[in-house]
């Protein structure tokens, strides 16, 4: 079964042509068979039938002059027998040129007609032969006259296989033409008995019984052949049947007859009586016959009307009415396919391309003109067919779905208004409150109300974070916003301690570059939610590594996690939705992170991308272009430059130069383990009575933070003191909270204060053009990861 609606038309269409072509075709096979048959039998005539005909009849004249000359030979016979030789000699070439010149397939025409030719070849080529013995003398009359027939007998033959040919209308039988020649044959053999008997002047008995024999048979053929003629070739017949020759012939066959044999019926009849009527009898029936035989198809015209008849009729009209029907056939069926696909091409478009399109600017925020997209037809309902109407219909659900889609994207922007709203006035709130909690922290001196100021900061960083996830998914910007280039490395721990696991995360490698202070916020916020990602999705024993360096193509951050790793069709589902700008469906909760990752990243021209890692999980790889990159300040000649940092605030270089006069310590101890977000440090323990701690060993700049060393920077009472526990531990949830005087806080705070100044000067550049940061850089308001730097401007 055809399967598209082109070959479903045409087949329905071609059905009644083919048939009205499978009639056509069968009236012209069979016009074109009757012309062909025409022809052949044309040809055949031509070739077969007129020359084996003559050649039967010379034969005939030559056996009456053999049979008269062998009889009582005498010069006027044998001169009588060479002109019926040569007469013979010239119908055998003509005979052996048609047999030889002619196209037709002899087995087509009858299986038995190719040998009966041969034999009647052979029996030609024989000739000489025969001539040979009765010239000498060693043949009788009757032996001569028998050989003589059996020639005559294989040419008869051979027009017998010729009858089966289908003469043309109007024409005689084959069959009943062949009776008559029969019947001349007879009549020829009676002249040879009769011819030969009055030569030798007596008739034998067999001669006689041959004579009588052939005259009752010619009688008898004549009879009954003739009427079955045609009526023209009847009439031809019965003319020369009721002649005088005729009349006089059978005279004298009855005379021969009523004589008996012997010698009275050798002279019966006077010979030149006899030899006269029956020339013109045999002249006569050869030219009847030969009409009869060929003169129909010699004359017939295959192309004549008289000749191809209905048939040829049927042909020209069965032509005229397959063109039209052709014509009209082609001209629906190419109009209704036009139109069924103009209408599938339309439905493909609108559900492949148009739709989804404008569904994507309607979800994106954009507008759309409906009129221009789906435009309703200029002729709606007038005389629109079945194929109109479906495309009427295909355009209605095309406007229906847009009405419906910019309805609901009007509803989902109203609503993203409100989230907007609100996340800013809870982006405020959250703001004050950590503001307030920096003045608490500052404030407070009891151990345990400062490690839950600083959980309740770094909640709250978190909540301010997730505020501004609901602002950015809205469409609009959020309120952070820096002046100033901050160092890479600030905008990456600012990124860390907005994550609930912070501790698990490994900071190492980064480049010492800057970022633009308008792409701060966006960027800590983009690596904040992989680096949470990386963090929820892997085992709590594992370590999180998070590292960035220079590349050609601007700036490539990488954060590996060890966990269970994502499937190939999970990660490029994830890498699609990061990669995709219009997609991004807000109902669904379980991949918000991709899509603010995917607001952020399109926003900054920045590349995310999520592959497998080589320890089994994922490793996400965000690059940075050129832009996003601050250009280094250039060389004032060593005057201290002006720094902004995520962790310190900018000071006049009176409160610098103070600060770098506090001896700096000789050992950089390790740093802490990242601290919670909010982390204030206490004020730092005098050192008027600080021993000098063991020589450090050199600070590597390109590794991790430095750790902080046990008691490193404690006196030795204090460290032989068994009941002082310097080391921090994070209050977990339902423990009590640790009793610790206020001097020992006030150490620890100081410790943690002096180790973090250490690690920032170790870390920072040590050349004029950047600056040295001293311990006295960097204020205890100013360590707390998740506070808002000078600089910042809040919504």
């Amino acid at each position: 079964m055809p399967r598209s609606v082109r070959s479903k038309i045409v087949a329905l269409l071609m059905v009644p042509v083919v048939s009205l072509i499978a009639l056509w075709a069968f009236a012209t096979v069979t016009s074109a068979r009757s012309v062909s048959d025409l022809n052949r039998l044309k040809e055949i005539d031509t070739t077969l039938v007129i020359p084996v005909g003559d050649f039967i009849a010379a034969v005939q004249d030559e056996r009456s002059a053999a049979a008269r000359a062998v009889a009582a030979p005498d010069a006027e016979r044998q001169q009588t027998l060479r002109e019926r030789r040569r007469a013979t000699d010239a119908a055998a070439t003509a005979l052996r040129d048609g047999v030889n010149g002619g196209s037709a397939d002899a087995a087509d025409v009858d299986p038995h007609l190719p040998g009966r030719i041969d034999r009647l070849m052979r029996d030609a080529a024989q000739l000489t032969a025969l001539r040979a013995r009765h010239t000498t003398g060693k043949d009788t009359t009757d032996r001569t006259t028998g050989a003589y027939g059996e020639i005559v007998d294989h040419g008869l033959a051979t027009l017998g296989a010729l009858s089966g040919l289908q003469n043309p209308p109007g024409a005689s039988q084959p069959r009943v033409v062949l009776e008559l020649a029969r019947a001349r044959d007879v009549l020829s053999r009676e002249d040879a008995v009769l011819g030969a008997a009055q030569a030798a002047g007596r008739m034998s008995p067999a001669q006689f019984d041959a004579f009588t024999g052939a005259a009752h048979t010619q009688r008898d053929l004549f009879a009954g052949a003739v009427d079955d003629l045609a009526p023209a070739d009847a009439a031809a017949y019965h003319r020369i049947l009721n002649g005088t020759a005729y009349r006089d012939l059978r005279s004298a066959e009855d005379a021969v007859r009523d004589a008996g044999p012997g010698t009275r019926a050798a002279t019966a009849v006077p010979a030149a009586d006899w030899s006269d009527a029956h020339s013109t009898v045999l002249r006569a029936l050869r030219t009847a016959q030969r009409s009869a035989g060929t003169a129909a198809a010699r004359t017939a015209d295959p192309l004549s009307l008289g000749t191809l008849g209905g048939s040829g009729l049927a042909v020209v009209l069965g032509l005229a009415g397959v063109l039209l029907s052709l014509l009209i056939s082609v001209k629906i069926g190419r109009r209704l396919v036009i139109e069924l696909e103009e209408l599938r091409n339309s439905a493909l478009r609108v559900a492949g391309r148009e739709l989804p399109r404008s569904l994507r600017r309607l979800y994106a925020g954009k507008s759309v003109d409906i009129d221009a997209v789906a435009p309703l037809p200029a002729d709606r309902g007038a005389g629109r067919d079945e194929v109109g109407q479906v495309g009427e219909a295909l355009v209605a659900v095309h406007r229906t779905a847009l009405k419906a889609a910019a309805d609901r994207a009007e509803a989902l922007s109203g609503i993203s208004g409100v989230y907007v709203s609100l996340a800013r006035r809870s982006q405020l709130l959250l703001h004050r409150q950590l503001a307030l909690l920096d003045t608490m922290e500052r404030r407070t001196e009891h151990p345990a109300e400062l490690e839950d100021l600083f959980r309740l900061d770094h909640l709250t960083t978190r909540m301010r974070r997730h505020a501004e996830s609901l602002i950015i998914l809205s469409g609009a910007a959020p309120g952070r916003g820096w002046r100033h280039p901050v160092p890479l490395l600030d905008v990456v721990r600012a990124a860390v301690a907005e994550v609930e696991d912070f501790a698990r995360v490994e900071v190492s490698a980064v480049a010492e570059v800057r970022l633009a202070g308008g792409a701060v916020a966006d960027l800590t916020h983009l690596l904040a939610e992989l680096v949470e990602n990386a963090v929820s999705f892997s085992p709590p024993h594992t370590k999180v590594q998070v590292h960035a360096e220079r590349v050609g193509a601007g700036l490539a951050l990488e954060i590996h996690d060890r966990g269970l790793g994502m499937s190939t069709e999970a990660l490029d589902e994830a890498n699609r939705r990061i990669a995709d700008a219009d997609e991004i469906d807000l109902l669904d909760t379980e991949r918000l992170g991709l899509f603010v990752v995917n607001r952020l990243a399109h926003r900054r021209q920045a590349r995310v991308t999520l592959q497998p890692s080589a320890y089994g999980g994922v490793t996400a790889v965000v690059l940075l272009p050129d832009d996003v990159l601050a250009e280094d300040a250039p060389d004032d000649g060593g005057a201290p430059e002006e720094m902004t940092s995520l962790y310190h605030r900018r000071r006049p270089a009176r409160a610098r130069a103070l600060g770098a006069a506090i001896r700096r310590p000789a050992a950089l101890p390790a740093a802490p383990e990242p601290p919670v977000a909010g982390t204030a440090p206490a004020p730092e323990a005098p050192m008027t009575e600080r021993p000098a701690p063991p020589e450090p060993a050199p600070a590597d700049l390109d590794g991790p933070l430095p750790r902080r060393v046990r008691q490193a920077s404690l006196a030795p009472a204090l460290r032989d003191d068994p009941q002082h526990k310097p080391e921090w531990v994070p209050r977990t949830e339902g423990a009590p909270a640790p009793r610790r005087s206020p001097e020992q806080a006030r150490a620890t705070m100081a410790s943690l204060r002096a180790g973090w100044t250490r690690g920032r000067a170790a870390t920072a550049p040590h050349d004029g053009a950047h600056g040295s940061v001293t311990p006295d850089d960097a204020t205890p308001d100013e360590a707390a990861p998740g506070h808002d730097p000078q600089g910042e401007t809040a919504p």
